[in-house]
């Protein structure tokens, strides 16, 4: 599974970005958002990658923040909401307003993005409502706790260089492993996950 991808931005076509990984361009289906705020063509590009296997073919979709993999992931868990639909949720609401949505139980909002019908914004509202409640709490007490963050991401950082990682390497993975582990120890392993790959 590829989680995430940092490379030079080599093209970018509507919303499919090609990544220059060493050499080996991955295609990357995007966002609108998210497309909105790629760097100029040939700087560095860290994207969070899910890659999702269809009869037809396998797709990554990338995002610049964990939350906005992580919704992509809850929304891809409904009934009817496939990757098309989930993109245009995140990419033309916003990831912020979608999640907001559901908890205010505002399916009107949810139905202005691409391909959301009544049906499908209210059962995004049903079934996703306690989801982002305890999602709502888990960023409300990282927003509310930022000199722990730092605290914890520079011993983090540390920790990796300590073995042998350069400070952008590591940087690069503690911030992926804070959106996926809560403990330093957790984080260190997914951190090491992420870096030998």
């Amino acid at each position: 599974m590829i989680g995430r991808l940092r490379g030079e931005l080599a093209n970018v076509d509507g919303f499919l970005a090609m990544v220059d990984v060493g050499g080996v361009g991955y295609e990357v289906t995007l966002p609108e958002s998210v497309a909105l705020q790629l760097p100029a063509l040939g700087e560095p590009v860290t994207l969070l990658t899910r890659q999702v296997f269809r009869e037809d073919g396998v797709t990554l979709y990338g995002f610049l923040e964990p939350f906005e993999r992580r919704l992509f992931d809850l929304l891809l868990a409904v009934n009817g909401c496939g990757p098309k639909v989930a993109l245009s949720l995140i990419g033309q609401i916003g990831a912020d307003n979608a999640a907001t949505a559901i908890l205010n139980q505002d399916a009107m909002t949810l139905r202005r993005a691409n391909g959301v019908g009544t049906k499908l914004a209210e059962r995004l509202v049903l079934e996703l409502k306690d989801k982002m409640q305890q999602e709502a709490l888990v960023r409300k007490i990282e927003a509310s706790t930022p000199k722990k963050k730092a605290v914890i991401a520079d011993e983090l950082v540390e920790a990796l260089m300590a073995l042998g990682y350069r400070r952008s390497e590591a940087e690069t993975a503690a911030e992926e492993a804070r959106g996926n582990a809560s403990t330093v120890e957790d984080q260190i392993r997914h951190a090491l996950r992420l870096l030998q790959k």
